[in-house]
């Protein structure tokens, strides 16, 4: 035990001597609730707010009540521009061609062409060109509703079922960007924050020759390393508790009541999310200094830990692409807690059973890990990078 603490005090002063590298490595705890804040922010703004469309109208006049019916949800023609954003509306554009025949043949019943031309693949003009194919349906639908009714026929033969729908979703999950944001964020601050320590502590060490000087001592190299995974985890879980705490006050200046959401985290819900992080963040440790003690150099640990940081962010994009998971997935690592986070922002019960199990599954994976490095760390080969 005394060596255990002589080495651990030995990576603690070395770990919070270089104050930049340190600071540099808790920056994930500092940006993430400024990204929060602006993602959170920009979103609302798109689903709340309505900004004037400006397109290049040909044959409106021929329409007086769909040009009526676009002004009234400011879809405006391009000629009433203002001169700041005249040359961005421009290089957008959108063209809405009406044909010179619009008004006969509406009067003889006959269908009517209306071309809406447009760069679809751009994406600034996704809500631009929904809201205008939105106005034009329903003029279209408001026209075959009046027609219907002059013959006499009753509009609501044409819709024989009506769906009622009913959102049985939380409240808490309505922002679904900012959930899978911050849970996205807080995984990230787990394997982020003690990433230079974990590679400085070996591939570092190994350069230096300090790595081979430790291991000329009567010292096992179980506590060794166990000393330097306890080092960077605990860099890690002070990113992750930065990085909770201070989101959780940046989205209290967001208005998420715009959108008729909520977000709150109560004592159960801090402690569950504490329960996947705090394992998580001595896994990814573990996985960084496996993967930098098997580098041949401290260039090639840092492109190798590198690719592991990209997990977090990697993991959570594949599974929203999987609409039915495989059960194993719900207790391996990351997959497991990145669902179970989603899960608990969204304000379901806490599935502790669930937690627990992915828990143990990751002390367990992180234990192999530490048993494979110590065992490696007795081989010459690797403590001189020769293999």
């Amino acid at each position: 035990m005394i060596q255990f603490n002589a080495l651990l005090k030995k990576e603690l002063k070395e770990a919070f001597r270089d104050k930049r590298a340190l600071m540099y490595a808790l920056m994930m705890a500092f940006m993430a609730p400024v990204m929060i804040y602006a993602v959170s922010n920009s979103m609302i703004k798109d689903l709340t707010d309505t900004p004037a469309i400006y397109v290049n109208i040909q044959g409106g006049e021929a329409a007086p009540k769909l040009m009526a019916l676009l002004e009234d949800e400011k879809i405006l023609p391009l000629a009433e521009v203002t001169a700041d954003e005249k040359r961005l509306w421009q290089e957008r554009n959108i063209e809405l061609i009406l044909p010179e025949s619009f008004a006969e043949d509406m009067r003889e019943g006959r269908m009517v062409d209306v071309i809406l031309r447009a760069d679809y693949q751009d994406k600034s003009l996704f809500s631009p060109l929904r809201r205008i194919k939105e106005v034009i349906r329903s003029y279209s639908a408001t026209i075959g509703s009046q027609r219907l009714l002059v013959r006499g026929i009753d509009v609501r033969l044409m819709q024989p079922v009506k769906l009622q729908e009913q959102d049985t979703a939380e409240p808490t999950s309505g922002p679904m960007l900012i959930i899978l944001s911050l849970g996205m964020y807080l995984m990230m601050a787990a394997f982020v924050s003690g990433l230079s320590v974990a590679i400085d502590s070996s591939a570092g060490e190994r350069e230096r020759n300090v790595l081979e000087m430790l291991l000329c001592q009567p010292v096992d190299t179980m506590k060794i390393v166990l000393a330097k995974l306890s080092c960077a985890s605990f860099i890690a879980v002070i990113g992750v508790i930065l990085t909770l705490v201070l989101t959780y006050f940046a989205i209290g200046f967001v208005d998420l009541s715009k959108i008729g959401a909520t977000f709150n985290l109560d004592f159960i819900s801090v402690s569950a999310l504490l329960l996947l992080l705090l394992p998580l963040c001595f896994f990814a440790s573990a996985l960084q200094l496996f993967f930098a003690f098997g580098a041949k150099s401290f260039k090639e640990a840092q492109s190798t830990v590198t690719m592991v940081v990209m997990l977090p962010a990697f993991v959570p994009f594949v599974l929203s692409f999987i609409n039915n998971k495989p059960q194993w997935l719900d207790w391996a690592p990351i997959s497991g807690q990145s669902m179970l986070i989603e899960d608990i922002f969204k304000g379901l019960p806490v599935n502790w059973s669930q937690v627990g199990f992915t828990t143990l599954v990751t002390v367990v994976l992180t234990v192999v890990l530490v048993k494979v490095m110590a065992e490696k760390l007795k081989s010459e080969k690797v403590v001189l990078a020769l293999s």
